[in-house]
């Protein structure tokens, strides 16, 4: 049965709380807890936006990676210092001295939650359902380090060509196609895990639409899951047959679409809810509060313009760097935002990857060319009119439609048709799930998104804009950025310097180019009750882990 609408209460909540905008209390009381006089294990949390997909190789978003984290697992999970350790594994892998071939052993004690046990065989069929282009999986090029991948995601091969193989139930051999040194953070992102291949041949299309039509591995269930970016409430169950259930103390995780601030702090104070996010003047104000919590993340937030067509005017270099210099960027993340956000200075986050020589950040050694500089900003619009044979511009300026990325893009759109004499930008928002739609399709002018990091390196960012990219949603395509993403996965994959120095090389092109606008690096500003312990959040990968999390008494 669906679980008592939460959202059914908003606008009582709403009514009674709506004068209050400072603070961050929440209510405890003896409903919250057990007949033992322990706390009830039950966690409520808000999130952003629907979730978009909860099937494993269809996956490309923060929200449903932190589900699919939760509810399934794979052969390695991130410990709370965001290292690599064995789960579905039983150990470490044993690794070939060239780097190219990985041995693992599984634990013969993990399950399904339908009590089949987990095997080799289920890594192979999840890995070759996500490379095989029938699937259309847009993260399957993650794939491309493993042997045959990319011959099958261009369908030059079979996908059971992939380079894994089952030894035996409990043994996989894994052939990589180069020397891979993210490899391991890999083994622990979604997109890697393994697949029931029963249950998928069972359901077909209907497989993971809803919770009752998918199995899970992890430390819990979904369960009240009713369709992928329509619903706005499910909720994660312990899992009985999870292998190591006996750690996992959360029975329940409540989880609600909660997309403006103010309705998620009025929920929070009412003790509707234990972990909200805020933005703007309301994360300002709650900054003293002790259940104040700031997560940064790896994650930047970027302006795409769509260059497909050969006679879109945003194919102009001037024109870009034009829109880029309007942008104050250090306004936009303390005055518009305020939640603990960075201005970019370029498309890699800070605090993510470091020189493998002396330590250094990657942002530390790029080139800084996203300055805010009104002249220049208008003597690059003078230039794209000539060369565009142009007067004015009109463009609609996409993006999502929950709380601080409406306001990042009302402010975006305000600089552009002040500082730009000409310019007329339209807003559109939407649903998250929306705007990836229309993003993925090539819909839009111009639309503001973002990326976050699926392991801490800077190819996680730099490949997304090589020509053909799936991600590469506005078309951009440089040919010397193209061979410097090639260099670092190829010539220099076993070389530390000269990948790393590959890597800048992308990375100042990109920006010199202006191929897309990096705005800025997200962090998200929490209320997060103080009766909750132990949340495990990573800056890369799927953000949040709740598998060690517990409510304290």
């Amino acid at each position: 049965m669906k679980k008592k609408k939460l959202l059914g209460t908003l606008l009582v909540s709403a009514i009674l709380l709506g004068a209050c905008t400072t603070g961050g209390t929440s209510k405890t009381d003896d409903s919250a807890k057990t007949g033992t006089g322990e706390a009830e294990q039950v966690f409520n949390l808000a999130v952003l936006q629907e979730m978009p997909t909860a099937d494993l190789s269809i996956a490309t978003d923060t929200i449903s990676f932190t589900a699919l984290n939760n509810v399934y697992e794979g052969l390695y999970r991130l410990d709370n210092e965001n290292k690599p350790q064995p789960a579905a594994a039983a150990e470490l892998a044993e690794v070939s001295e060239d780097g190219l071939t990985y041995k693992l052993k599984l634990r013969e004690d993990a399950k399904w939650s339908n009590g089949d046990p987990v095997t080799a065989a289920d890594f192979v069929y999840g890995w070759q359902r996500t490379v095989d282009p029938e699937t259309g999986s847009q993260y399957a090029y993650l794939y491309e380090v493993v042997d045959n991948a990319t011959d099958i995601i261009n369908g030059k091969k079979p996908a059971t060509d992939l380079g894994i193989k089952a030894v035996g139930d409990y043994e996989l051999e894994i052939t990589l196609a180069v020397a891979t040194p993210y490899f391991d953070y890999l083994l622990a992102f979604p997109s890697f895990f393994p697949q029931h291949e029963a249950t998928v041949e069972e359901f077909g299309a209907d497989y993971a639409k809803k919770s009752d039509t998918a199995v899970y591995n992890g430390p819990f269930t979904l369960s009240d899951f009713d369709g992928p970016g329509v619903d706005t409430e499910w909720s994660y169950e312990k899992n009985p047959e999870y292998w190591d259930e006996e750690n996992v103390k959360l029975e329940t995780i409540n989880v609600s679409v909660v997309k403006e601030s103010s309705t998620g702090l009025n929920l929070f104070q009412d003790g509707q809810l234990d972990d909200v996010i805020l933005t703007g003047e309301l994360a300002q104000q709650n900054t003293n509060s002790p259940e104040f919590v700031t997560l940064k993340e790896s994650r930047t937030s970027y302006i795409e313009m769509n260059q497909r067509e050969k006679d879109s005017p945003f194919n102009n270099e001037n024109l870009r760097k034009a829109l880029s210099y309007s942008i104050d960027r250090e306004a936009l993340v303390k005055q518009v935002l305020g939640d603990g956000s960075e201005a970019s200075t370029g498309l890699i986050p800070q605090n993510m990857s470091f020189n493998p020589d002396t330590g250094k950040d990657f942002v530390e050694e790029t080139t800084n060319n996203t300055e805010y500089d009104v002249e220049k900003a208008k003597e690059y619009w003078e230039k794209a009119k000539q060369e565009l044979g142009i007067d004015s511009l009109s463009f609609e300026l996409l993006s999502d439609d929950t709380d601080s990325v409406k306001k990042a893009a009302e402010y975006v759109q305000g600089v552009w048709n002040e500082t730009l004499d000409g310019v007329d930008v339209s807003m559109t928002n939407v649903p998250f799930s929306v705007r990836l739609d229309r993003s993925n399709a090539g819909d839009f002018e111009v639309v503001f998104g973002g990326w976050g990091a699926d392991y801490a390196d800077p190819s996680s960012f730099t490949d997304l804009f090589v020509t053909g990219n799936a991600y590469n949603r506005g078309r951009w395509s440089n040919e010397d950025y193209d061979k410097a993403v090639k260099d670092a996965a190829t010539t220099y994959a076993t070389q530390p310097a000269e990948r790393w120095q590959a890597l800048l090389d992308a990375e100042n092109i990109l920006i010199e180019d202006m191929g897309t606008i990096p705005v800025y690096q997200r962090a998200e500003a929490h209320l997060r009750a103080e009766k909750v312990k132990n949340i495990v959040s990573h800056g890369a990968g799927a953000s949040h882990d709740y598998k060690w999390a517990y409510i304290e008494e």
